[in-house]
């Protein structure tokens, strides 16, 4: 049996649908895409910014397709009225706490203006996108500790291969009454004999333990008793995907749509009180600023295709939510709050092979 430090859900065999998985099996498996983390770890101060960087060096200048769908919409994220009118991305995405939202957007705006200068653009108008999660239990939020450098130390250390768990936006969170955090996966789709990718990053903070979906048997009763499983359905889940697929705004907004389905296999209802966004950008087309053609060409995927994206961006989904759980270590914060992590709770489980995600466990 897998000794008893995080892993992820491929280690553990978990078979999460029928689509291959990507090289890193990462939301940055997009090519060009890249995560950077500003973890707080400061006793009470539980927290963190998370950024998700497109794959252009301005994307203020080089504009992506871009779209959103509000799921539950108990949150506070800022960016996304623009993003539905308009259909392109301008900005990094950043995820942060729930307080701290209007700190980091004011961040974002301050990067954008140094980054246009650098390009002879004086910035007047600019769409930052930021998701948030309430991580108050763990973390003491109304003292909004994150900050400007936090952001910008978030995006210079940027890469491809990037870490889950516990981390960055995901410090403080917790998922199904245990330790969230950050996870992400990505599966490959073939369109004309060429492989393509969906990539998904999640910041979870949603779900009961009553209703997981993962662990079953009799070991499953005692673990709802210790954990408050019957605890109400409430935080948030941010979804963040991203493809070189080429997509329209209108066919990007129908796949997001498909995020949710992966909360939904691991037993998440999207209860009342939590707020479940998905934001979403391709690459395949690029809207240059100072393009100013009246008739522009883009590309775009014939609809009759588009079952194996929804497909695709259902599995990275809930495969991303296990592996913010998995990876995640137990945190303690404000006031001696605890979050406990779920990989060390699972040896009755493995042992019993009472662990499932509505398929098999490959042994």
């Amino acid at each position: 049996m897998t000794d008893l430090h995080p892993v992820r859900a491929v280690t553990l065999g978990l078979n999460i649908g029928s689509l291959p998985r990507g090289k890193r099996n990462l939301i940055s498996d997009v090519p060009g895409v890249r995560v950077g983390h500003t973890t707080i770890d400061r006793g009470e101060y539980q927290t963190g910014v998370t950024v998700i960087l497109p794959p252009v060096e301005n994307p203020f200048v080089h504009k992506l397709t871009a779209a959103a769908e509000v799921i539950n919409g108990f949150g506070k994220t800022l960016g996304l009225v623009q993003l539905d009118e308009l259909g392109t991305l301008e900005t990094p995405i950043a995820l942060t706490g729930t307080l701290n939202v209007g700190k980091v957007h004011d961040a974002l705006v301050e990067y954008m203006v140094g980054l246009c200068k650098k390009d002879g653009i004086e910035l007047v108008s600019v769409n930052p996108v930021v998701g948030e999660c309430n991580d108050s239990f763990l973390n003491r939020l109304i003292d909004r500790p994150v900050e400007k450098e936090d952001v910008f130390a978030a995006i210079e250390n940027a890469s491809a291969d990037f870490e889950l768990g516990a981390v960055g936006a995901g410090r403080g969170t917790a998922c199904h009454s245990l330790k969230g955090g950050i996870g992400s996966s990505s599966r490959i789709v073939m369109l004309d004999g060429k492989e393509y990718i969906v990539g998904v990053l999640v910041q979870t903070n949603h779900g009961r333990l009553a209703d997981f979906t993962l662990l079953t048997g009799p070991e499953r009763e005692q673990l709802l008793h210790r954990y408050d499983g019957a605890a109400p359905d409430k935080g948030s889940c941010i979804m963040v995907l991203a493809t070189d697929i080429p997509l329209s705004d209108r066919q990007l907004r129908r796949v997001l749509r498909r995020c949710p389905v992966g909360l939904i296999r691991l037993g998440s209802y999207i209860g009342h009180g939590s707020g479940e966004i998905a934001i979403g950008f391709s690459t395949g087309n690029t809207f240059d600023l100072h393009d100013h053609t009246a008739i522009q060409t883009v590309h775009q995927l014939d609809e009759r295709q588009i079952d194996q994206v929804f497909r695709a961006a259902a599995e990275a989904t809930e495969e991303a939510v296990l592996d913010s759980m998995l990876t995640a270590e137990t945190v303690t914060g404000w006031e001696g709050h605890t979050k406990e992590a779920l990989f060390p709770l699972l040896r009755p489980f493995l042992e019993s092979g009472n662990v499932t995600t509505g398929q098999s466990l490959r042994r």
